[in-house]
């Protein structure tokens, strides 16, 4: 969206972040002069939400005054990504504001597990807009739209190695698991990395865009968590996934469920070398095509009519290609 909205000559826009500190981002050049602030952030314990260090860690009279502080006033529209900050102060304000993301997608009837009342009035009050656009891996007949993925496959894969993308659990967990698995090189990526390290078959990696997008493409399986962004680039280049869902996180939770349903995953509930082992051995799964260009998407918010959502979705999901079985599948499932 940042790439393709620096193209638009006639729109101006500003880039906030919130819920890391400065310097926990990475890549950013894109953004330019680019904000950040304290916001929220689930804390995690190897592979589990703690919900007690999550409320106790909150610093919720810092969220009520960048809040207030948040001046939306000067602005056509507010596109958010599921951020409270942005959304709560342009609700204050009155500034027209949208939410397209993920997280949207579940304020909808689609596949839910682990959803909690709690949940519900998360959902609705974190980061409040006038208008929920939902996005999704199906639209399931709600007001949702496809990822856009521009991650194409490499001219002459390698397919050498598994990329590993576990940043909730303990990296020496990560280790033990793999260790036995000496037959196969895997590339592991990291936040609490701070330089490249080998042991044996094993190669640690700091976080790092291209290298990251590299080693994705040269990839035979993925292993991550079950967030949104990565599993649509590696079913958008064909890669099998292993995924271990962040225990405690509803959306985590339900994107396994949606995938396990189309038989485009394989579940890690635990580190567990077995089932790693397991799922070597089964065969690649079905590429899904998702739009690369949000331009439909960009002009569609300059007109300003968010009353027709329908059409939007329409036009997005005509380029969506999905696979022979992964169409049978949804018919099967009556989605």
């Amino acid at each position: 969206m940042a790439s393709a909205l620096s193209r638009h000559r006639d729109v101006d826009v500003d880039f906030v972040f919130s819920g890391r500190k400065p310097e926990g981002y990475f890549d950013m050049d894109i953004f330019c002069d680019y904000r950040t602030f304290t916001g929220l952030s689930f804390v995690t314990r190897r592979g589990h939400v703690d919900k007690f260090a999550t409320i106790k860690k909150a610093k919720l009279r810092r969220l009520y005054h960048d809040v207030k502080a948040m001046d939306t006033s000067g602005y056509d529209l507010l596109i958010n990504d599921f951020e409270p900050i942005t959304a709560w102060a342009a609700k204050r304000q009155g500034t027209p504001s949208i939410s397209i993301s993920h997280q949207a997608a579940f304020t909808y009837n689609v596949p839910k597990t682990g959803y909690t009342l709690i949940d519900n009035v998360l959902m609705k009050t974190y980061a409040p807009t006038q208008c929920q656009l939902g996005v999704h891996w199906y639209h399931f007949n709600q007001p949702i739209i496809p990822p856009f993925v521009a991650e194409k496959p490499a001219n002459h894969p390698r397919n050498s190695h598994v990329l590993v993308y576990l940043p909730f659990e303990d990296i020496d967990d990560i280790t033990q698991m793999l260790e036995p698995l000496s037959d196969h090189i895997f590339e592991c990526f990291h936040p609490n990395i701070t330089e490249q390290t080998e042991m044996g078959h094993i190669r640690f990696n700091p976080t790092s865009k291209p290298r990251f997008e590299k080693a994705l493409k040269h990839a035979y399986g993925v292993i991550a968590n079950g967030g949104f962004e990565l599993s649509s680039e590696a079913l958008q280049l064909g890669k099998k996934l292993l995924i271990k869902p962040l225990h405690g996180q509803f959306e985590q939770l339900s994107n396994v469920l949606t995938l396990t349903s189309l038989e485009l995953c394989q579940t890690l509930f635990q580190l567990d070398t077995d089932t790693v082992e397991e799922w070597l051995e089964a065969p690649q799964t079905e590429a899904i095509t998702f739009p690369d260009n949000p331009d439909i998407l960009i002009e569609w918010l300059k007109k300003g009519d968010f009353s027709d959502i329908q059409s939007l979705c329409d036009r997005l999901w005509k380029n969506v290609q999905f696979g022979e079985k992964t169409q049978e599948r949804l018919l099967t499932l009556a989605i």
